[in-house]
């Protein structure tokens, strides 16, 4: 194992000796926050609403053309890691015939069937049958509205995943004071700012040409009036952004066995233990595809990540529905083990 991530490991010393003599400079409140998960957590997840807030408000095109080529794939690895691997999901083994209908979402199935895999999943949860029949009774009537509002429900639920997330984190653990309320709290005027605001400070500073903004009025609020679609398109453009830090910084922080940081290397290397090195390395290897795709063609590569990540919104819906059915908090086994 070592022997697999070693060259990895070595490009990341490097960031192991910056954090360390930041977190020295910055004694002795870097040592508290290290040592006191919750308040750590709620720093992490403040910074995280405040630099959305901030690079919404300043350059959103660009952050709704370039935030899923940069932290788009890691981002969908952590789905994979905290939603299935760490609460211990993926060891009952008929959540994963439930999970083909889901994947089938990514390589261009109808969400229809996603739905349907989150019913079966419901099913399958390790729950009372009175709460699995009620969990798929909601789970039709969902199904139902993809059958009858059709686009419509895939465009809320492109919208309203981003507040899953945040909901999925305030569901994450039994927690002793209220720290994690601060940031959940700041979200609620960074976003009427954002709606409210005549324009954005700088709405095409740094914005691609190869994505405009009628592409993302088309995607993201297709039909409706500009004075509706340009504030919800970049609240979009926020809430992405808090849902990308979310998974990639947050949840981290809040999940971890332990309540002190790890280093950037072991944190590698755990990662390779949970997920598998293959994996880890291919999903790097997927990053970089990307990426090249969209120094070729932006706007092409942009669309077809999207299109295969649609798939991870109803993995967090089966996620939450898990989380409801079964009556738990998504640290449970590792709390309890």
């Amino acid at each position: 194992m070592l022997g697999r991530v070693e060259p990895l490991a070595g490009l990341l010393a490097g960031l192991d000796w910056v954090r360390a003599r930041l977190l020295r400079t910055c004694m002795p409140l870097s040592s508290r926050l290290a040592g006191d998960r919750e308040a750590r957590v709620a720093v992490v997840a403040t910074s995280v609403v405040l630099l959305s807030f901030v690079l919404a408000l300043l350059s959103p095109l660009a952050l709704l053309a370039i935030g899923p080529i940069v932290l788009g794939v890691p981002h969908l690895l952590a789905d994979v890691r905290y939603c299935i691997v760490r609460p211990g999901w993926h060891r009952n083994r008929a959540l994963w015939l439930a999970a083909l209908p889901v994947l089938a979402v990514g390589l261009g199935a109808e969400l229809s069937i996603g739905l349907a895999g989150v019913g079966a999943a419901v099913m399958a949860a390790d729950a009372p049958a009175k709460r699995r029949l009620v969990g798929v009774a909601i789970v039709g009537v969902l199904l139902m509205s993809t059958l009858v509002l059709d686009r419509w429900f895939g465009l809320a639920l492109v919208h309203l995943h981003n507040v899953i997330a945040v909901l999925l984190w305030l569901r994450w653990r039994e927690r002793r004071r209220r720290w994690h309320l601060v940031p959940l709290v700041l979200l609620v005027p960074c976003s009427l700012v954002l709606v409210m605001w005549p324009l954005p400070l700088g709405l095409h500073w740094l914005a691609p040409a190869s994505v405009p903004l009628g592409h993302h009025l088309a995607l993201l609020a297709p039909g409706l009036p500009s004075a509706l679609a340009l504030p919800l398109v970049i609240l979009f453009a926020f809430m992405q952004s808090v849902h990308y830090g979310l998974w990639l910084r947050v949840v981290p922080e809040e999940d971890r066995d332990r309540p002190t940081p790890r280093t950037f290397r072991a944190s590698l290397r755990t990662l390779d233990r949970e997920l598998g090195a293959w994996l880890v390395r291919l999903t790097m290897l997927a990053a970089v595809a990307l990426a090249v795709w969209a120094v070729i063609d932006l706007q092409a590569a942009r669309i077809g990540y999207l299109r295969f990540a649609r798939f991870h919104a109803v993995l967090e819906l089966c996620v939450v529905a898990l989380v409801l059915v079964e009556n738990r908090t998504m640290a449970t086994p590792k709390e309890t083990s």
